[in-house]
């Protein structure tokens, strides 16, 4: 395991996963080209909140390459050490470990927001809400967001607070159709096997949540033979699931015929005590969401009667009334979870790297006068610029 390696050996390590990821990373060697030439981020710094793992890894060379100063850390549970040790080898200001708890996480966080970035690379908008919180948000340029959580927050709980422009990687349909879709489906499914060592033909799976994580969960699990029921309060999304020929309806009529709930909405408590306790002894709760907070877990746990941690990311928690059920990485984003994560795949984090490359270098550079304060979707012009890129490197044309 990488955590009981010496420095060097991690270093070592790290080293040759990232380089594994980086040649198969094409778009972003083409966009590091144009950085190493054009260096938009020269004499700025850029704060980064984000997975920290080999292809996140590969970016912030892309950005470093373009002159940027990189201070960041990683997500609460899928920060990868040996790709820390690479990093920091590099000369960029990380903070943050593995096993880090919450409380060292925010930790994290806050000391990134103290460095006084010029830019922020957010992942659920936790950077700008603590530059807000701490006053700090004068001197910030303006940046980006990587997640339908981070975007919702802004637009809901920080909407009108904030006074630079953000670009919402999400909102591209690059992302939601490459990375959201056909990414996050295809690493749900290979995590789920890989943590329980359960097969998926034959099971009932519900999927809370048909945005396009829900879509692509859906469909991948349908694809290897997976039962698939889907629970969306959005009637027009209701009526795509019913159409791409699922089973659909409340959760409290699902509840006690699912044997894995998989949540996709990036909204709080949407599997509660109440759906909870309609479900069958041994049913399997798996969050996709970037908060820790779609599966009620505080509630979970003030009705348990005992738990037992059965695996590095699964645990079996018994009821009163003498059900158990079984939650996966304490209700975290599982595709990040469990040994050796991968998450999504190499080629569409390449696209959605490279939609947040662009986008970073637009609030860096003289055309940032045309973005708005707040949340905003990517320019149509890096949409089509990169689209075109991807076609071309898949032996496509238009």
């Amino acid at each position: 395991m990488a955590d009981a390696l010496t420095e060097s050996e991690r270093i070592e390590r790290g080293g040759k996963r990232i380089n594994w990821i980086r040649s198969r990373m094409r778009l972003l060697a083409g966009v590091r080209a144009d950085f190493e030439r054009d260096r938009p981020f020269a004499s700025l710094s850029i704060g980064v909140s984000l997975h920290l793992e080999p292809k996140t890894a590969v970016l912030l060379e892309v950005l470093q390459a373009g002159g940027a100063a990189i201070v960041g850390t990683g997500n609460h549970g899928s920060t990868q050490d040996d790709i820390v040790s690479v990093l920091k080898a590099k000369g960029m200001q990380l903070y943050g470990k593995r096993d880090d708890d919450l409380d060292q996480h925010l930790k994290n966080v806050a000391k990134v927001v103290a460095a006084r970035p010029d830019i922020l690379l957010d992942n659920g908008a936790d950077l700008v809400a603590l530059a807000i919180e701490a006053g700090t948000v004068g001197s910030i340029r303006g940046g980006t967001e990587e997640t339908t959580s981070g975007g919702d927050r802004l637009r809901d709980e920080l909407a009108g607070k904030v006074p630079f422009p953000v670009i919402v990687i999400n909102d591209s349909p690059l992302k939601q159709i490459a990375e959201n879709r056909h990414a996050v489906g295809q690493s749900i499914v290979e995590s789920f096997m890989r943590i329980t060592n359960l097969m998926i033909p034959g099971r009932r799976f519900v999927v809370v949540g048909y945005g396009w994580c829900g879509r692509g969960i859906a469909q991948y699990l349908d694809a290897l033979g997976g039962r698939v029921a889907v629970v969306e309060t959005d009637a027009i999304k209701a009526l795509e699931a019913a159409l791409d020929g699922y089973r659909v309806g409340k959760i409290e009529d699902l509840a006690g015929w699912g044997e894995v709930f998989i949540t996709a909405t990036g909204r709080p408590g949407v599997l509660g005590e109440t759906a909870i306790a309609r479900m069958r002894s041994g049913a399997i709760l798996a969050n996709s969401g970037h908060f820790p907070w779609e599966i009620d877990v505080a509630a979970l746990r003030a009705q348990a009667t005992g738990s037992e941690l059965v695996d590095d990311s699964l645990e079996r928690i018994e009821l009163a009334d003498g059900r158990h059920v079984v939650l996966v990485a304490d209700g975290r984003m599982f595709n990040l979870a469990g040994r050796e994560p991968k998450g999504n795949s190499i080629e569409s984090m390449d696209i959605g790297f490279m939609l947040q490359a662009l986008s970073l270098a637009r609030v860096a550079g003289a055309r940032r006068t045309a973005l708005v304060p707040g949340a905003q979707p990517v320019p149509d012009d890096i949409n089509q610029t990169i689209a075109r890129r991807m076609v071309a490197e898949m032996g496509a044309d238009l």
